[in-house]
């Protein structure tokens, strides 16, 4: 099965991004998997503060990588990466399993360079702010729309 694995490592030194994705890669290879690369985003500001082991994160190093295992090694390398204070956050999709689902997959993961806003994908004209949303919005009634 091919999996991708989306790693948020505290911010900090290149250095310990390198060994954690490292150490993931090593624990795969050594159950028989293979991984099909790595790709370093760098880092950026996460969409809220988060608190774990203890300490507050605003930002972390954001790297992906992309493998071929079985589901306990994908349960193993999970567990090794939650138990690693330096991660901040981190989840593993399934991409697919069958031959045909994956063949195409390359290893690298490129940045979507086209950005679209979410009034964009709402068809709002105007402005849209995330206090625009409130609890009447998502259960239901209509987003307000701003005059253009």
């Amino acid at each position: 099965m091919l999996y991708e694995l989306i790693a948020i490592v505290r911010p900090g030194s290149l250095k310990e991004v390198k060994e954690i994705a490292k150490n993931a890669g090593v624990q795969v290879l050594r159950s028989g998997g293979v991984v099909r690369g790595y790709t370093n985003w760098g880092t950026f500001t996460l969409p809220k503060p988060t608190t774990k082991h203890q300490a507050r994160y605003s930002e972390g190093w954001h790297f992906i990588m992309r493998f071929d295992a079985s589901g306990p090694v994908q349960a193993a390398v999970r567990r090794t990466l939650s138990l690693d204070p330096r991660m901040i956050r981190f989840s593993v999709v399934k991409l697919g399993d069958k031959l045909e689902e994956i063949n195409d997959v390359p290893g690298n993961v490129n940045w979507n360079s086209t950005k679209m806003l979410l009034s964009d994908s709402l068809n709002l004209r105007g402005s849209f702010r995330s206090r625009d949303l409130n609890e009447s919005t998502i259960l239901g009634s209509p987003i307000r729309r701003t005059p253009s």
